[in-house]
């Protein structure tokens, strides 16, 4: 999708818009920050180099946010899938989209629910060295006998996530400015 070219077709402006909340003029915004990073002029930035965008950078949950934006798990992501996981933080996107996202990020093994290990695993990587491990588990095991209310296997469903975070800012977090 445009590699080599500095503009976008047409056809190409709709087919992004139909899979984004993005205008045209915002999506031409994020075409040229996609071509300043995609260095080697490939049409596809690496996940080094997204980690390196100032936003995410500062993000102790840097790496799963790029891993979520990596679909097909290839180290690396073309223009349609940027704007495509882009399209979350997007003031037009719905809470369920946030929500989704947001629940894909701490889904650390993928399986479609967020279990203790998950849960260990971002909680470590947004504390470091700062709490041990204890603490940090014991943190992991009230959180999911707080969320786990719906069917008490031990795990977060997507449901009880989407309960868990009733009243949170999600459309302030997971907002950037294009």
């Amino acid at each position: 999708m445009g590699q080599g070219s500095s503009r976008l077709t047409a056809e190409e402006f709709d087919d992004l818009k139909s899979i984004s909340t993005f205008s045209e003029a915002q999506i031409k915004t994020l075409y040229s920050r996609f071509r300043h990073l995609d260095k080697d002029n490939s049409g596809t930035i690496s996940l080094e180099e997204m980690t390196a965008i100032p936003e995410l950078a500062m993000n102790p949950l840097a790496n799963r946010v790029v891993a979520v934006f990596d679909l097909d798990g290839r180290n690396e992501v073309n223009f349609k899938q940027f704007v495509a996981a882009l399209s979350v933080f997007s003031k037009r996107a719905k809470r369920e989209q946030k929500l989704s996202f947001a629940f894909k990020v701490y889904d650390v093994n993928g399986d479609g629910v967020i279990d203790s290990s998950d849960l260990y695993h971002i909680l470590k990587l947004m504390v470091g060295s700062n709490l041990p491990d204890d603490q940090v588990q014991a943190l992991v095991d009230q959180t999911l006998l707080d969320a786990d209310v719906l069917d008490k296997d031990g795990a977060i469903s997507f449901e009880e996530f989407k309960r868990a975070m009733f009243n949170a800012d999600l459309e302030n977090v997971l907002t950037i400015e294009i």
